[in-house]
Order: structure tokens, then C-alpha cells, then sequence
């Protein structure tokens, strides 16, 4: 039988319970095998925080994601230079795993965005896309026209701009990510921790 791997890529700067629920939700709902975590390189729709490293982004996600078999880290966006489309993405793993099913998980604003992205009549050929409800975004024909399998998550407004702008603020972010990944945003005084 077909692996169903759910992809769930973001930059992850930090990682939060918000995106654990996420996964969480999307693996049980969508009956996935896995889900692998791709921290983005260079999307070409965000400007990077050169403030926190890649390699702490990388680090928090394990960190996050660690105590759970059915989620892995995967680095293949920081395995080619430029910007990082999600056809390229794709691509390359239809090709390296053509046994795999690929589910492209994604929030509800992304999803208003499809139409925008390079090349996405074929990608929509060549993954599932899942989309998780977010407010300011209705399910409607976006939706529809791409297909797009709705997984339904408890309202949390939780955001990793939100976390870095009060860890900045000298506030508490303890119970907004894993304790983990909190150890290690304090340990390396990363978004303004002392």
C-alpha cells in the first residue's frame, strides 16, 4: 500500500504548539503515515530574520518534534541555494520516493494565496494539498479550485511573530512552545531572552 506523507514546511522561527497541533491534527485526520517537518531555506514570500540562524531553527524544530515517531525533520530546503519554490520541493521527492503519496499541509491564508504560487497548475498535480482554518479566511472556492482537504484544528492564535515579539518585550512565552524548545531559547538567548 501507498505511504501517505504529510509535508508541513514553514520557517518555524520558533516552533510552537500551534504547529504541533497542526501535524498532530493533520496526521490523525488524514490518516498520514508520517508527517516531515521542512524548515524553509529562503521562501520567496517571507523576508528572513537573519537575527536567529538557521541552525537554531533547524535545532528548536528537533527539539519540538523529538518525543514524536511519526514526525521527522527533513533538510532538503537547505540542500540546494536560491529561493524556495514548493514545485521544486516536490519535484524532487516524487522523483526520489515515486512509492509515496505526498499531502502538502498549509494554513488558510496560504491557501487564499495558491493561485500566486510559481507554477502551481502543476503542482497541483503532483500533491494533495490540506489546509487548516484560519480566521480571516472562509473555506470557499480557493479551496475548491485546488482541491484543498480542510483539517479542522481548535482556534489557537498562536504566531511565531507574536512569540518573538514578547520574548523581545521582556514577557513569558513558556506555554506558548514545547519546553524544549523554551530551555533552548533561553540557553542561547535567542529573540531577546537574558
Amino acid at each position: 500500500m501507498e505511504k501517505q506523507i504529510g509535508l508541513f514546511g514553514g520557517t518555524f522561527n520558533p516552533p510552537h504548539i500551534g504547529h504541533l497541533l497542526i501535524a498532530e491534527e493533520a496526521l490523525v485526520q488524514l490518516n498520514l503515515d508520517e508527517v516531515w517537518w521542512m524548515p524553509s531555506s529562503q521562501p520567496p514570500h517571507k523576508k528572513k530574520d537573519a537575527e536567529v540562524p538557521d541552525e537554531q531553527r533547524i535545532e528548536m524544530v528537533k527539539k519540538a518534534i523529538g518525543n514524536n515517531n511519526q514526525f521527522s525533520l527533513s533538510l532538503l530546503e537547505f540542500e540546494r541555494s536560491g529561493p524556495s519554490y514548493t514545485i521544486d520541493t516536490i519535484r524532487l521527492l516524487t522523483q526520489k520516493y515515486p512509492q509515496i503519496k505526498f499531502t502538502f499541509i498549509m494554513g488558510g491564508d496560504m491557501v487564499h494565496s495558491l493561485s500566486s504560487w510559481h507554477e502551481i497548475d502543476e503542482l497541483k498535480n503532483l500533491v494533495q494539498f490540506a489546509g487548516v482554518g484560519r480566521e480571516g479566511y472562509p473555506i470557499d472556492q480557493h479551496w475548491e479550485r485546488y482541491s484543498v482537504k480542510h483539517v479542522e484544528i481548535p482556534t489557537i492564535d498562536i504566531s511565531s511573530s507574536f512569540i518573538r515579539s514578547r520574548s523581545r518585550a521582556g514577557g513569558n512565552i513558556r506555554y506558548y512552545v514545547t519546553d524544549e524548545v523554551w530551555k533552548h531559547i533561553k540557553e542561547n538567548h535567542l529573540y531577546g531572552t537574558k
